[in-house]
């Protein structure tokens, strides 16, 4: 059985889905899934799709989305005994094989890929770091409605994404791959025009590919952007990168491995 919130709400087996089309079934749902294995009462769960205004048929109502999952399943594994949705004493507790959940892949394919880029392993890390973010299949949970924990787990997922995206293309960097980046950071650099890091990334990969004109022009509109909308000036690592731009320093070439650390310090 493959469990998913990468995505659109996904819980499969073989050609079956198991995922109700009612929103607040959904909702439930998701729900128990970004709760995977634990006990959720009843009341959490009724705060979760109804917050302060719940129906007075709210636990009833609740039974009945339950109901219907449990329909689901039992469809799609009519030979099998285990009870993927249990109730204990007013309390859901959805059972997760950690194998067939896309988050916990997600999560151990982006630790494998951070140990082999401790180990200065770039191209294993970088085929991990692709490995994982394939895993993706579209924003976080994006058909399910929100309720504030739902909301806030899509929050820390969009989030840790991006983190993953950052660090595939640092490894991808120091591989000498900067020409191949151009296309995807220049489109997330537009994306996300005050991301100082993604501004960082695309500075480095369009000095190295011999556009530092346009590295320095990159610069001054972020510096523009952080002022008029925050009074701010670019972080001091961005201040560096600028200026070792300026001077063409060889610590923004690809580096060899004895040369990491200092040019992570700078174009990092």
């Amino acid at each position: 059985m493959e469990f998913g919130v990468l995505g659109p709400l996904l819980l499969v087996h073989g050609d079956a889905c198991c995922v109700p089309t009612a929103p607040k079934g959904r909702q439930l749902l998701a729900f128990l899934m970004v709760n995977a294995n634990q006990i959720v009462p009843v009341r959490a769960c009724v705060d979760e799709l109804w917050q302060a205004n719940p129906p007075k048929s709210a636990v009833s109502t609740l039974q009945t989305y339950v109901l219907q999952i449990r329909r689901l399943l039992r469809a799609a594994t009519p030979h099998d005994d285990h009870e993927v949705l249990a109730t204990h004493n007013r309390s859901y507790q959805l059972h997760v094989l950690v194998e067939g959940f896309d988050r916990a892949a997600f999560e151990s394919e982006v630790g494998s890929a951070r140990a082999a880029a401790r180990r200065g392993d770039d191209r294993h890390a970088a085929d991990l770091f692709d490995s994982a973010l394939g895993l993706w299949r579209g924003p976080a949970l994006i058909d399910v409605p929100d309720g504030p924990v739902i909301a806030a787990h899509r929050v820390e997922l969009e989030e840790a994404r991006f983190g993953v995206l950052e660090q595939r293309v640092e490894a991808h960097l120091r591989l000498g791959r900067h020409r191949e980046l151009l296309a995807e950071l220049a489109t997330r650099a537009d994306d996300y025009p005050m991301r100082e890091n993604v501004q960082a990334q695309l500075m480095v990969a369009l000095y190295r590919s011999g556009r530092p004109a346009q590295a320095i022009e990159m610069f001054h509109r972020l510096r523009g952007l952080l002022f008029d909308e925050f009074g701010l000036d670019p972080v001091p690592r961005m201040r560096r990168l600028y200026e070792a731009i300026l001077v063409a320093d060889p610590v923004l070439e690809v580096p060899v491995p004895r040369q990491r650390e200092e040019s992570l310090r700078v174009a990092g």
